[in-house]
């Protein structure tokens, strides 16, 4: 009897593929046109796939853009710690930089008009606040490894948390216009204070 061979393999390294480019279409649409404009039948025809495909995948529209904005939160932590590789000596001023471009940039707009819908849309409210809180504790956890910083000493836990929502707000002060000279300016301010908080 001939053995039996199955297309497992490329089938789930196919479906994989067209997984992530639905997840990226879908981090695309939400950062250009905001959550009205953005549907799975445009998210499919993005990504280059037919909209049944990205039903098999994702069965609802919330399902869909939180798990791109999980994955996106994901694929720029990756990154940004290995721009940080364990052990690796960094200025803190080039640790506070690249944790407040984790506000900049498609993937904190695509977040932002996720959190716009979820305060209007009630199926919608309790999935984004779970992602927004795992988001944060991991960006929390990362920023402490990153800083070097010693959360049993009173203060500091509070001095990072303080960081990261100073971020927020910068990334929200650029979805209008170009912040960037004055981003510039406050992230130099923050390393000096953090030099000083943390030692």
């Amino acid at each position: 009897m001939a053995p039996v061979t199955t297309e497992t393999g490329p089938k789930q390294a196919r479906s994989r593929v067209t997984r992530r480019h639905l997840l990226e279409a879908a981090v695309s649409c939400l950062a250009e046109q905001g959550w009205a404009g953005s549907t799975v039948a445009v998210v499919a025809e993005r990504a280059g796939v037919s909209r049944g495909a990205a039903q098999h995948h994702f069965r609802t529209r919330e399902e869909l853009f939180t798990a791109a904005v999980e994955y996106m939160a994901e694929v720029r932590s990756t990154a940004l710690l290995d721009l940080f590789p364990r052990g690796a000596a960094a200025a803190r001023a080039d640790v506070v930089g690249a944790l407040i471009d984790l506000y900049t940039g498609p993937m904190f707009r695509a977040a932002l008009q996720l959190w716009v819908a979820a305060s209007h849309e009630e199926q919608l409210r309790p999935r984004v606040a779970e992602l927004e809180a795992r988001v944060g504790r991991e960006t929390h956890r990362m920023a402490v490894e990153l800083l070097g910083a010693d959360e049993s000493v009173p203060g500091v836990r509070e001095t990072v948390q303080g960081l990261l929502d100073m971020a927020r707000g910068l990334g929200l002060a650029n979805v209008l216009t170009d912040d960037t000279a004055r981003r510039a300016r406050v992230v130099a301010q923050w390393a000096r204070i953090l030099d000083s908080e943390l030692g």
